[in-house]
């Protein structure tokens, strides 16, 4: 049982890793994402992939401890996969499922942001510490809790759901979750775009973002460094949003580090920083002393964290 595959389930690509215990990652590879009312056909699509892989290495399926799977939405104790927005299914035992089309126990089903925090956690930026708080800023923003060694999910899935706590009580538009004031209306890629256009809107200050046919996150983060007063202002604001929710996250789950991952963080120690000193600005004296890092794994941490799944289960 010295083999695992690692299984990351986005929206448009599905990430798949063949893992040893003693070696790590063997092989990763893409297959693209069928979506439909039920996964069924998309399960087999990585069976198919997984078949394949064996054959090409010449593996066993008894030689796989088994298989960990990501999924973009909640996953309660049970297991039981509540919703994908993005794929287009209902409520799920996805893990069950798999097991019976993949012909391979045990399948580990998470969420996907959680996962790639253990990732991290295991294989990444958070191998020297217990415990983490993870934050993934790209088209979203998501979030992972890892305490003691162990994925923090809760009774319904939701725990790590960073992106959706309200900081802005005075919102009036509402977030694709349907809330309003979420984090990730200001925080992720999408929502950092909607705050530029706004600050631009509203002042007729001089800069070279208004020379852009259309402002994208890592134009605004490249003009903030080059020293565009305007773009300083945006990221400034944003980020001591981000610091806000990091200090109110830290005072329920107080973990040894802080870790920033997703598109968004290829800003790199700049966008750190930034976030560090607004952190440390808005969070109670004693709690100021955190480690901040970037994510190491970038893409692959989900599959990472899905055979950490596998070998610690």
């Amino acid at each position: 049982m010295d083999y695992c595959f690692g299984v990351d389930i986005g929206g448009t690509s599905i990430k798949m890793g063949l893992f040893s215990r003693s070696d790590g990652l063997l092989k990763n590879w893409e297959v693209p994402t069928r979506k439909g009312s039920e996964p069924t056909l998309l399960l087999r699509d990585i069976s198919e992939a997984i078949e394949l892989c064996l054959k090409e290495n010449g593996i066993r399926k008894e030689e796989i401890a088994g298989v960990g799977l990501t999924a973009p939405g909640p996953v309660s104790e049970d297991g039981l996969l509540r919703g994908t927005v993005n794929i287009g299914w209902g409520d799920v035992y996805l893990g069950k499922e798999a097991e019976v089309i993949f012909g391979i126990a045990p399948v580990f089903v998470g969420n996907d942001a959680r996962v790639a925090a253990f990732g991290e956690f295991t294989f990444g930026a958070g191998k020297e510490v217990n415990s983490l708080l993870m934050f993934t800023l790209g088209t979203g923003v998501g979030g992972g809790v890892i305490l003691n060694g162990q994925i923090l999910a809760g009774k319904t899935g939701t725990a790590g759901e960073i992106g959706h706590m309200t900081i802005n009580p005075f919102e009036t538009i509402s977030c694709n979750c349907g809330k309003k004031g979420c984090l990730e209306q200001y925080a992720s890629a999408t929502g950092m775009v909607r705050i530029a256009e706004r600050f631009l809107e509203e002042t007729d200050k001089a800069s070279s973002l208004r020379k852009l046919e259309k402002v994208t996150a890592k134009d605004l983060w490249d003009e903030a460094k080059k020293g565009d007063e305007l773009a300083l202002e945006i990221t400034e604001y944003v980020s001591r949003l981000l610091g806000m929710a990091i200090a109110n996250a830290c005072y329920i789950v107080d973990p040894e580090m802080i870790v920033i991952g997703g598109g968004v963080s290829q800003a790199g120690q700049f966008l750190l920083d930034m976030i560090q000193r607004k952190y440390a600005e808005n969070v109670f004296p004693h709690c100021r002393d955190k480690k901040f890092a970037l994510a190491k794994l970038r893409n692959d941490a989900g599959i990472y964290g899905a055979a950490a799944m596998v070998f610690e289960k």
